[in-house]
């Protein structure tokens, strides 16, 4: 899991980071708000402090609820003001801590978080199993040779079953936002993909083209026609 610190405060970033390394998270840092917008993309939680350069906590709070509104988010920042906690709140805010914190307690409130964002342990979808934290993925009990780009789209795709995903927005998501490319790339890893799983363009098992719109994973759950 991959945890995004947005703080201004060297030393904080140091320290934070290291307990949340040692609890198993991968940790991205930002110390300001623009490099936080740039880094967001790839998190599955945001630790953000509302006190930032460039580009205030605040308006990116805001820009995190627009774009990901499932992404938890913990605000972490010096205001311990009533009415700055209940404004972090109703920009969408998961949890709130005043600093000074305990790292500990912190790194229990992340935990916390996203158990109650229902990030599972493994996804089943018929023969094919998927981990996120291990980074594997097994066809009918194989493992799939896939590569880190390959996996990281088939989990944003099986993520969310029957939604349909852009080729922009995958790029966004998959790809992260300052990548250079063109849509061709997100067609050239999703054919890779199919092959390696064993699908069929035209009567897809897992990945289905939504033409002129963009891919989505089949919801294997949803009624026949």
């Amino acid at each position: 899991m991959k945890v995004l610190l947005v703080d201004d405060d060297p030393a904080l970033l140091e320290v934070l980071g290291a307990y949340l390394e040692g609890a198993g998270f991968e940790v991205l840092v930002a110390e300001d708000g623009e490099k936080a917008l740039e880094l967001f993309p790839t998190a599955d939680l945001v630790i953000l402090d509302l006190m930032l350069p460039k580009v205030g906590g605040l308006e990116v709070a805001r820009i995190l609820r627009r774009e990901r509104p499932e992404l938890p988010l913990l605000i972490l920042t010096a205001k311990g003001e009533e009415e700055d906690r209940v404004l972090g709140l109703e920009l969408g805010a998961d949890d709130y801590v005043v600093k000074p914190f305990s790292p500990k307690e912190v790194v229990a409130r992340v935990k916390a978080l996203l158990r109650r964002a229902g990030l599972k342990e493994e996804l089943v979808y018929g023969p094919l199993r998927i981990l996120p934290k291990a980074r594997q993925a097994y066809l009918e009990g194989r493992p799939l040779s896939l590569s880190r780009l390959e996996f990281d789209l088939l989990l944003t795709l099986a993520q969310h079953p029957g939604m349909v995903f852009s080729r922009e927005r995958l790029l966004e998501k998959v790809w992260g936002p300052d990548f250079p490319g063109v849509d061709r790339v997100v067609d050239v890893h999703i054919a890779s993909l199919r092959k390696k799983l064993g699908d069929d363009p035209e009567n897809p098992r897992f990945l289905e083209t939504v033409r002129g719109v963009g891919y989505r994973f089949k919801d294997l759950d949803a009624p026949l026609p």
